[in-house]
């Protein structure tokens, strides 16, 4: 048997913001100086961002208004890490079920025979998944895995294992990603932290993974997975006293433009072809220079690529659901009997790769 991605669905919180609109909040909280200021503005001004989405209401507030963060100077002290996780465990679940919601489509939820949820910006247990059956009713004997703190790539594990399970029997699988990424806004001023928060955005998407094709869907077909060692600290995520700490350099696009032929290679001998046999490409946009890298290694232009930078612009990365944001335009636009390569990258450095073949009118 086979793994077909049938339908794809996504959410975003109700708090929209213009890219200029965080960087304003940005000065007017974090930078000391009109140099800072400047730095700031310039750094969110090339990130290819427009807009963006998060669970918090505080960008649009005044200091003396912040519900979230301190009124205060500097908005210390910044709110604890149980303070967060307090806020992601009441703000995760609606989330993801909006994008549940948009995934099955009215459809029953009877028929789903496993439950996959990913996050890397909250834990806590009973998890995700306890609260998702709960509140929508499915099965109590539901087969379930939770992915957890792997970060931007999770989504394609999630995919893999699917993949697995309805190789193996006749399945129906929901994959269900949720990522908080702005509750974990730093004081500290390094770079690492500038660059993250210039980035990163709120966001869900659920996946239906099945072992039957649809008049319109994804085929798995195979899938590969590359870790640059080298890059062991330049992409990490830890938990720190005020909410989780990323480190991410600035040399992440270098990284994976030195790895990216030889994973890109490796996926595709497994199915005896080559680059020219790729029709479309769906890349997690990890940032504008990550994806210019990937570009520039495997000759692609920008047209491309076009599903990425489009999400990128509207939505920032939302880590792990970034790429099923992808997928889904994918999903909206492809034509019968294409094959699509897919990308994502994480710490580690880790970089995964999937190969689909599209159908239409099965």
């Amino acid at each position: 048997m086979s793994a077909y991605i049938t339908s794809i669905g996504t959410a975003n919180p109700d708090n929209r913001y213009k890219q200029e609109d965080i960087a304003n909040f940005m000065c007017d909280n974090l930078a000391q100086s009109d140099e800072e200021k400047r730095k700031l503005r310039i750094l969110y001004r090339a990130t290819g961002i427009e807009e963006r989405y998060s669970i918090l209401d505080d960008y649009k507030r005044k200091n003396g208004d912040f519900k979230f963060f301190k009124n205060s100077p500097d908005l210390q002290p910044f709110p604890s890490t149980s303070v967060r996780m307090k806020l992601y465990r009441e703000q995760a679940v609606p989330l993801a079920i909006s994008a549940i919601t948009n995934c099955i489509n009215g459809s029953s939820l009877a028929s789903f025979t496993h439950l996959i949820t990913v996050s890397c910006t909250g834990m806590y247990a009973p998890g995700l998944d306890v609260d998702l059956i709960k509140t929508l009713n499915l099965s109590p004997s539901i087969n379930r895995t939770s992915i957890n703190f792997m970060g931007c790539y999770a989504a394609m594990n999630a995919l893999g294992l699917a993949k697995q399970i309805c190789q193996n029997q006749n399945a129906k699988v929901l994959i269900v990603s949720v990522e908080l990424c702005t509750l974990h806004l730093q004081s500290t001023k390094n770079e690492d932290n500038l660059l993250a928060h210039s980035l990163f955005a709120d966001g869900a998407a659920a996946v239906v993974v099945s072992s039957q094709p649809s008049d319109n869907c994804l085929e798995i077909k195979s899938s590969s997975s590359y870790l640059a060692i080298s890059g062991k600290n330049d992409m990490a995520w830890q938990i720190g006293d005020f909410g989780f700490e990323m480190a991410l350099t600035s040399y992440v696009p270098d990284i994976i433009k030195s790895g990216i032929h030889d994973l890109t290679r490796q996926l595709l001998e497994q199915t005896d072809m080559d680059l020219t046999d790729i029709d479309g490409y769906a890349i997690h946009p990890g940032g504008k220079r990550i994806l210019e890298s990937i570009e520039a290694e495997l000759g692609l232009t920008k047209a491309d690529n076009h599903h990425a930078y489009e999400v990128l612009k509207h939505y920032g990365n939302m880590s792990s659901p970034t790429i099923l944001f992808v997928l889904k335009r994918v999903l909206s636009e492809q034509r019968d009997d294409q094959n699509i390569l897919s990308f994502a990258f994480g710490p580690g450095l880790t970089m995964e790769s999937i190969l689909f073949k599209s159908h239409t009118n099965v």
